[in-house]
């Protein structure tokens, strides 16, 4: 016998997502222990049914079909905090159900570095290492020491090391190679004492304008300064905002080789263009959409594209998960033959029997 409220039938996916577009899902369970979670997939097992983890649904394009499975949506909210490491790093361990930008509040406010540029990100713990979040100059993997996981395949509790896990741009082995395999229970962080917050993005240094003596912003004003920028972009989720409705950046910002970013630059060259890794470069997503002809504001029907920013596909009220794909697979037929270059989509499919190649239409 489960637990009052431990498990619901045929949720409406659109409100457990930003986007605010799905069918029903079969099932939702928020369990709070492990004993719980067992419990939960078992009873999956037992009626053979396809399980996928649930954060706050703010990466996530749901099917208007609906998910004819369950929904894990962890409630595990404990926070540590280890004092003592001897090397000027405190060590955080936090549950994958705590509300992400809650855990950035709370390091900020202790004066620990490394998560401030990730204010205001939607979510919760548990997704972080998936996508590998970023934003304004740091990556969530700058800082995770181990991922604790579940193995759904044997049951069995996992420590997974930051080298095991595979980061990369907006990526990771959990996207990827071990999709469907583990799910993220907690996550352990290595956060710096110092507080000395990280300044190198654009948008946050010309929001300081500091010169070469100027002493670094606190932690804390620097995410006050996160907050505003993306508030500025709608990418602060505000029920009152219907820009807000969205999954953030649609896109991924492409890395391509450097010689074909030098190729690109010489018929276009206002275009950005930042070293990334060792032979490759780092596209503007913004950029091209925005020079392929799409502006901010741009309506397809009840889809649309953010007033604020150009890269946020938004529900403008009553859309379907299919006309949110039929804006996204025009803008990215368009770039590709304006530019040569395929974007990717970032945010994550549930209850479509298709991969994005197809959904998008190439």
């Amino acid at each position: 016998m489960f637990r009052a409220g431990l498990l619901q039938e045929m949720v409406p996916l659109a409100g457990l997502t930003t986007l605010e577009v799905g069918g029903p899902a079969r099932y939702l369970a928020e369990p709070e222990t492990l004993e719980e979670l067992s419990e939960v997939l078992a009873m999956a097992r037992d009626q053979g049914l396809t399980t996928y983890p649930l954060g706050d649904g703010s990466n996530l394009l749901a099917s208007d079909e609906g998910f004819e499975g369950m929904l894990v949506r962890l409630a595990n909210r404990q926070v540590e905090i280890e004092r003592k490491t001897g090397s000027g790093h405190i060590r955080v361990r936090a549950g994958a159900g705590l509300d992400w930008d809650g855990l950035v509040e709370r390091t900020v406010r202790e004066g620990l570095a490394g998560l401030e540029c990730l204010s205001g990100i939607p979510g919760r713990v548990g997704a972080c290492p998936i996508q590998n979040i970023g934003a304004y100059g740091q990556e969530v993997s700058d800082t995770i020491q181990a991922v604790m996981v579940l193995d759904l395949d044997t049951g069995q509790m996992v420590h997974r090391s930051h080298q095991e896990c595979g980061f990369r741009y907006r990526s990771s082995h959990f996207k990827h190679a071990w999709r469907g395999r583990y799910l993220v229970w907690s996550v352990e962080f290595l956060l710096r004492s110092d507080g000395r917050p990280t300044l190198r993005y654009g948008d946050l240094t010309r929001h300081f304008d500091l010169g070469p003596q100027d002493p670094l912003p606190s932690l804390d004003a620097v995410r006050q300064a996160v907050l505003e920028v993306r508030r500025g972009k709608s990418m602060v989720r505000d029920p009152h905002n219907p820009n807000s409705r969205s999954a953030g950046s649609f896109f991924t910002n492409p890395l391509i080789p450097e010689e074909r970013a030098a190729q690109l630059l010489t018929s276009s060259p206002d275009m950005p263009v930042h070293p990334a890794i060792p032979g490759w470069c780092k596209l503007s997503a913004a950029w091209l959409i925005e020079n392929a002809g799409f502006c901010k504001g741009t309506i397809r029907g009840r889809a649309g594209l953010s007033e604020d920013h150009v890269l946020a596909l938004i529900n403008r009220g009553g859309a379907s998960s299919q006309e949110i794909l039929d804006l996204a697979g025009e803008i990215r037929r368009t770039v590709q033959a304006r530019f040569g270059v395929l974007l990717e989509p970032e945010p994550n499919l549930l209850g479509f029997n298709q991969p994005w190649e197809d959904l998008l239409g190439g």
